[in-house]
């Protein structure tokens, strides 16, 4: 057996337990693809990451569930990147690129007034997609009733890295009463039955954010639900840019609330920027060192 050190990182909090909790393994370079899947299995969060050396960007990130290899995670990128920065592997870099299976994507590296880093990460392109199933099988799967879903705004899938449906949900109220059943996903998202589910709505906890959400895992991934999710937000951002407010200024700075129902709230930060031919994301948040966990896979 072999013994595998894997740092817990918060992402999107600067209060360990809160935010969203990825593992990073510093030395993916001598771990197998197998090992990799097998460490993220046994860590249990949504995401771990395994940093690799990369011959097209500074360095290359592979995200693995419990259950399968993601494109792209945004919270453990962001701890990954807080994590090689803050232990001085980045040496004084500011700007770095990463490879990841959604293309090679840049990274800033910025410090706040009180020291601690900021991590500033592009996200691909947003793609949309309509969703074609039924609104009222989509509801019960989430454990509330058609008509908590807002009848004016679409119901979309959408990724920037990762795909996820975008559900809008007309009243605060309801996500506590969400109590998904995972399972009932790939027959209702019939168009892409690996994706996550994601409800969101304009009303929110805190008056300084635009809006909240909940996140739900593909039942293929091994988890149930996503604290606070980085990809998600950011097609969000672009979601409200395209549907709800397409005469913003340009660009557009919204701030995602995630994470309440779970005890672990958390803010990702959204930056929307039009271009001729384009939509530009980009996500920000800081992350906390939590613990160490030794995990030991087979040779």
């Amino acid at each position: 057996m072999k013994s595998v050190n894997v740092y817990h990182y918060d992402a999107f909090s600067k209060e360990s337990n809160k935010g969203n909790p990825a593992g990073v393994v510093l030395n993916g370079e001598d771990l197998t693809d197998e090992q990799m899947q097998e460490i993220a299995f046994k860590v249990g969060f949504n995401e771990t990451a395994f940093p690799v050396k990369s011959a097209v960007a500074d360095i290359k990130i592979r995200y693995f569930t419990p259950g399968h290899e993601m494109n792209l995670c945004g919270h453990a990128t962001i701890a990954t990147v807080y994590a090689l920065s803050s232990r001085g592997m980045l040496g004084d870099k500011r700007n770095i690129t990463i490879e990841t299976k959604a293309g090679v994507l840049p990274i800033k590296i910025d410090t706040t007034a009180d020291g601690d880093l900021y991590i500033k990460m592009k996200q691909a392109s947003p793609q949309f997609k309509v969703f074609n199933g039924s609104t009222e099988e989509l509801a019960h799967s989430m454990g509330i009733s058609k008509e908590d879903i807002d009848p004016d705004l679409p119901i979309l899938y959408g990724s920037t890295g990762t795909w996820t449906l975008l559900i809008p949900i007309s009243n605060l109220s309801a996500f506590g009463k969400m109590n998904p059943n995972n399972k009932l996903f790939p027959n209702i998202l019939k168009e892409m039955p690996k994706a996550s589910i994601h409800p969101f709505c304009l009303e929110t906890i805190d008056l300084k954010a635009d809006m909240h959400a909940r996140h739900f895992s593909s039942p293929f991934s091994g988890t149930i639900e996503d604290a606070v999710t980085g990809t998600a937000s950011g097609v969000m951002g672009a979601y409200y840019a395209s549907y709800i407010n397409a005469k913003q200024e340009n660009p557009l700075h919204l701030v995602v609330e995630q994470g309440h129902e779970m005890g672990k709230d958390g803010r990702v930060h959204v930056q929307v920027t039009k271009t001729e031919d384009d939509v530009d994301i980009e996500i920000s948040g800081s992350a906390v060192y939590v613990k160490d966990i030794i995990v030991t896979v087979n040779e």
